[in-house]
Order: C-alpha cells, then structure tokens, then sequence
C-alpha cells in the first residue's frame, strides 16, 4: 500500500479497520480540552478497559457477601479462579494450556524459573542474554550467577550489535549461540528488547538451543500480546511475562508463566515450592513433602491474587475476542504507517533527522534516536498531548496498540511532532 500523510487518508484506513470498535472498550487520558491524548505508550502500561471497575466490583460484591466462603461460592470460585486463564493465555502464547499459568510478578517469576532451569556444571556455565537488557532482568541473571558463586563479569555473555548498528543481526546471536555451546548453561533474552524494540528470533534461537542441547527462556514483557508467539512448538524451555504492558491488565497486576510439556512431570527439577503448586483435588490433606501439580501448575506458590486478576481476566478476554492474527495484521499495518510518516516529516524538514532505531522486525513499537534537543523535543510533545516515554540518554518509544489506536492517532502524532519539532 502506497501511504499518505493526511488527514483523509488515515480516517480512509480507520474505517475499513476491522477492530475499531474495540478502542471503545478503553478509557484514554485527556487533555484540558476534554480530547483523548495520543497515547502511544502501550509497551509500558496498557490504558484501562471500561469495564475493569465492573469486573473488580464483581469480586467485591462476592467478597461482602461470603466472606471466607467466597472460595467455593463466589460467581467465579477463587479456589479454582487461577484455571480461567489457561485458555486464553495459551491462546496468546501459542501454548497447551497445560504450560501457563497466571501467576506471581515478572522478575519473581523469572527467579523461580531459573532455579529449576540455570543448572551451571563445570565450564558449562555461562548464561547468554541480550547487551542492554531491561535492568531487572541483568539484575536477575546477576544475581543469579552470584548465588552459584560465579562472576557476572566472565559469566554473563551479552549480545552486542556490531559497531555503528543499532539491533543485533540474526546470523550473529545465532553464530554466538554455536561458538560459545561447550559454556553457555542457559540462554535468557527479551523476546522483544525494551530499548530498540527489535523482535528477537526466538524460533531460530529455540530451535539452535534445542539442538545444542541449551536451555532456552524468555522474558516475554515487550512480546506478550504483541508479537506472535508459539512457544510449544518453538520448542522453547521456560518464558515469563507481565500482564499490565499490552495486555492492559493494570499497573503491576499479575504476571505468567510458560513451561514446555517435555517438563510437566520432571519432579526432578528443583524449585522454589509452595502450597498452591500441589495438585488440586489433594491441597486440603495438608501432607507434608511437596508433590508438584502437572505442568505449568506446579510452579505456583499461592492462591490467586484475585482482585488484581478480575481484570486481567477482562482483558485478556477482549483481547482474544480481538484474535492475534487480526491483531497481528493490524499491529504491522499501524506501525508502518507510523515508521512512514516520520520519515516523511524528517525528509521535508531540512536538518531534521529522525533516527528509528527498531528493524523490520518488530512488535508495535518504534524507538527514535535524538541528537541534539531530544528531551526538549519530547517534552514539547508531552505538553501538546502526546503519551510517549523517553529513554535514556536519548531514545523517545512510540507504541501505537493495535487494539485501542487509530491511524487518525499516527497522523495526529506527526501533526504533533512536527509542530515541536519547528518550535524548537
């Protein structure tokens, strides 16, 4: 499709969008004029489902009237409220809903994995991740190479783009992967990086880790609900993600769990057990010894935090209605229609250049590069209503969601945006 930067052109596109509807399931913020701001902050909180006050009030309600009963006869008993989210989870994750679970928060969640799956023996002991991970997991793998008395600084093996690029190219993660097999223990990479917003090739990865006979995870925060993912068939090992990015579920509301079928049954492995990880029908015989639940369910700890994941459970149910593919579609449609117009904007404004760091391969995000009068630039964007984020030093993210935004919002943005950009 050959694109064009107006205002016609982008209501053109809205209104043969076959998911428009759905932006009127969310509540957006609003400028002093009562308009919706252009709020392309998607890979960092999701906006609100109307209904997510409906959906807690529920749970609420239930609450009031069966105080402690509520387990067994709430509208949706919270003994078994964690089971609602399998389906819809393996929907999106391209899982058996044997292999997720709802569950804990992210970096927690990363820890309880790896303590089954970083298992460091002799040289075989390295964990391979990506160069400018999002902090917490470079904490996480740190510190988990420090609990085994390893040194972070030999034995974490980052990823780094060749001099002068911006992402990682395919040939060369892949090529690292088979140089370094005899050490690497354990490969633990965002599925999409926060920072470029590149999408990671977690099936080449997966399938070259399972060949070389390397455990395989994911921190799947920037992926979930974004990019496609078949996580069983990729043959990936373990994966965790939040819930409150794309998936809109709230501001630290429940994260997830994936952990491949070939280790539903390994009670060899060790973890981190808690109660709610024993089988269902036995948790009230309160027996010692810690028998692990099949699959995913066996790396529970707790019962479910049930008023935070009422609206989970809302959103992830919009957003199956939605369907990934045609989310997909759309996703891709919507993010190059954006890459189009800032290259547009940055080709007839002599002097301005608006650097996109994010490759092809991608999710709904686009991260541009700024020299100069970055900050100010971004925030002269914020004041005219734009909802954007800025990363240092100098990287400004824009995530249009293809469940809630509207071309008419991409073209808004360059409208902003050049606006700023002749100001300052």
């Amino acid at each position: 499709m050959e694109f064009q930067n107006n205002i016609d052109f982008a209501k053109g596109l809205d209104a043969s969008d076959e998911l428009r509807d759905f932006r009127n399931e969310f509540l957006f913020p609003k400028k002093e004029d009562g308009s919706n701001k252009v709020y392309f902050t998607g890979n960092s909180l999701g906006l609100q489902p109307k209904d997510a006050s409906k959906a807690l009030q529920i749970e609420l309600d239930d609450w009031a009237t069966f105080g402690v009963d509520g387990h067994f006869e709430a509208r949706h008993p919270w003994f078994s409220y964690h089971e609602m989210f399998r389906k819809p989870l393996a929907e999106i994750m391209g899982a058996k809903e044997t292999e997720v679970a709802a569950m804990g928060s992210l970096t927690a969640n990363l820890h309880f994995l790896m303590v089954s799956f970083f298992n460091p023996k002799g040289k075989k002991c390295k964990i391979l991740c990506e160069a400018k991970a999002f902090p917490s997991d470079q904490y996480a793998l740190e510190s988990q190479l420090k609990h085994y008395g390893l040194d972070p600084q030999k034995d974490l093996m980052e990823l780094h783009p060749r001099e002068g690029e911006n992402y990682l190219r395919e040939d060369d993660i892949l090529q690292t992967i088979k140089d370094h097999a005899e050490e690497i223990a354990m490969i633990m990479i965002g599925g999409v990086n926060y920072y470029t917003g590149q999408k990671m090739p977690m099936k080449e990865i997966a399938a070259l880790a399972n060949e070389l006979g390397i455990i395989v995870g994911f921190d799947l925060a920037h992926a979930s609900g974004n990019v496609e993912l078949k996580l069983h068939e990729w043959g990936v090992d373990f994966a965790a993600w939040c819930s409150y990015k794309y998936l809109n579920s709230g501001p630290g509301s429940v994260a997830g769990i994936f952990v491949h079928d070939k280790h539903a049954q390994d009670e060899s492995l060790d973890r981190f057990a808690g109660w709610w990880g024993t089988p269902s029908e036995d948790r009230f015989m309160m027996r010692q010894g810690f028998k692990p639940a099949y699959g995913a369910d066996g790396w529970q700890l707790s019962n479910a935090p049930v008023l935070a994941m009422a609206v989970h459970k809302l959103a992830l149910d919009i957003h199956c209605k939605a369907g990934m593919e045609r989310l997909l579609n759309k996703q891709k449609m919507l993010t190059s229609y954006l890459d189009f117009i800032l290259k547009d904007i940055s080709n007839r404004n002599e002097g301005v250049d608006l650097k996109i760091i994010t490759p092809e391969s991608r999710g709904a995000q686009l991260s541009i590069l700024m020299s100069g009068k970055g900050k100010e630039l971004f925030n002269r964007i914020s004041e005219k209503g734009v909802v954007a984020d800025w990363r240092e030093p100098n990287v400004i993210r824009i995530a249009p969601a293809p469940l809630y935004n509207s071309f008419e919002d991409v073209f808004e943005f360059g409208k902003l945006i050049e606006e700023a950009i002749e100001e300052v």
